[in-house]
């Protein structure tokens, strides 16, 4: 079922004496319970999709639709309780510990049975022997899944992943891809952008975009 509907999104920025043109009336359908790859060049605008998708900004034209209700229409906090966010560089709180980081994202929104919820991640995600270790304790694949915890501590329907194995090894890439297969198991849907073509071929659809264009 599609959870997510691009509906002929365009997205424009401003240059320094033109207006530069990112997306242009691009539409996808995106299923849940999948992982789906966007791969193309470098500026391409695979980035601007995910925020657009995540509503951290909003399109020119067209609408984002997630389970029957525009994007932009949801207010912030019902938008955080749907969307995860996953990027290439981690965004920890320096001085939070994993469990703290984890459950940060709770602030805004109190999570129910946030407590257990949280020990649930740091076991899922082998953690919980490194709960009281701040990021600078921690290596790269570690804070990538501090991170993700993070981000499904919320219980969202849509994890939304930028470039995120793009700091990690071969091992940490195989375990944090099995861990967004664990999470599309269970109903969610993954939109990541990637340059890496093995990542990408781990994804159930792969959509190559390039000049204003998607193609699977």
């Amino acid at each position: 079922m599609a959870i997510l509907s691009i509906q002929n999104i365009s997205k424009s920025y401003a240059g320094t004496d033109r207006k530069i043109q990112v997306l242009k009336a691009c539409s996808l359908e995106l299923d849940s319970g999948k992982i789906h790859a966007i791969v193309g060049p470098s500026g391409c605008g695979k980035s601007t999709l995910l925020m657009l998708c995540g509503g951290l900004i909003q399109p020119d034209d067209g609408q984002i639709v997630m389970g029957g209700k525009n994007l932009l229409e949801l207010s912030p906090l019902h938008r955080a309780s749907r969307v995860g966010f996953v990027f290439q560089r981690f965004h920890l709180i320096p001085y939070l510990n994993v469990e703290q980081n984890i459950m940060a994202s709770c602030v805004a929104r109190p999570v129910e049975d946030a407590d257990a919820r949280c020990e649930e991640l740091m076991k899922r995600l082998g953690l919980d022997h490194r709960r009281g270790h701040i990021p600078a304790r921690l290596s790269a694949g570690e804070q990538q899944r501090v991170a993700l915890g993070r981000a499904l501590m919320n219980r969202p329907s849509l994890l939304v992943a930028d470039e995120p194995t793009g700091n990690l090894d071969e091992e940490n890439t195989a375990l944090l891809l099995d861990l967004m297969r664990d999470f599309t198991e269970q109903g969610g849907l993954v939109l990541m952008a990637t340059h890496d073509s093995a990542v990408a071929g781990k994804a159930d659809y792969k959509y190559v975009y390039q000049d204003g264009v998607f193609t699977r």
